[in-house]
């Protein structure tokens, strides 16, 4: 089994960090939960400055470092290693991030996850950062059974994987827009994410049966 895992708001709590610093940078407050735009210009209501200035301070090191691990992660996808699959993290992050973002990874538990930037959102302008950043062509010659994920503008990317069970985990500023098909699954935690990868992966239940 091949699986997809995207980093942001799927691994870590990269929006509940971005509506603290939009707070702090300019007196924007914009809770979490009305979070109701993944692009983070419409999310708070920023000038091009302010956007670009809350991307700067929010991809420096110790702030991605700092990133609360969103319950349950680890715990799934070493148990996914641990059974046999293959699991990648595949990011929408700029490739400059990927030191730092490995290194989250490491913090975590996580060694043994291969990661790869790949630029979803048109950022990169065509610049490569060296073996760990896919080009779209190297991108679509990966094969994946299931993919996590939580943006609605990187789905596109599974246009051409049409057995792909797409696990949404669920956030604000996807509960919205309609999910494209019925092989898209809502997840509303890594509980959920589990259980619906849990019967084709062959893994037995324990991770989260604790009392």
């Amino acid at each position: 089994m091949n699986i997809y895992v995207d980093f942001d708001d799927c691994l870590c709590e990269t929006g509940r960090s971005f509506s603290v610093l939009a707070s702090e940078l300019f007196g924007i407050n914009v809770p979490y939960e009305e979070m109701r735009y993944f692009n983070l210009q419409h999310a708070f209501g920023l000038t091009e400055e302010q956007y670009r200035l809350l991307l700067v301070k929010g991809h420096e090191p110790d702030r991605i470092l700092a990133f609360e691990e969103t319950p349950g992660a680890s715990a799934v996808m070493n148990e996914w290693l641990r059974a046999g699959h293959n699991v990648s993290v595949i990011t929408g992050r700029p490739g400059s991030c990927y030191d730092v973002s490995r290194a989250w990874l490491d913090n975590h538990g996580l060694q043994d996850i291969p990661l790869f930037t790949l630029d979803k959102y048109g950022r990169e302008n065509g610049m490569q950062h060296g073996a760990t950043s896919l080009s779209l062509d190297d991108y679509y010659k990966m094969k994946f059974d299931y993919a996590v994920e939580d943006s609605p503008l990187a789905f596109r990317f599974f246009d051409h994987l049409p057995d792909l069970k797409v696990l949404v985990f669920d956030r604000p500023w996807n509960r919205l827009p309609s999910l494209p098909g019925s092989n898209y699954l809502r997840c509303c935690d890594w509980k959920a994410v589990r259980a619906a990868a849990l019967k084709p992966c062959g893994i037995e239940a324990s991770v989260f049966e604790q009392p």
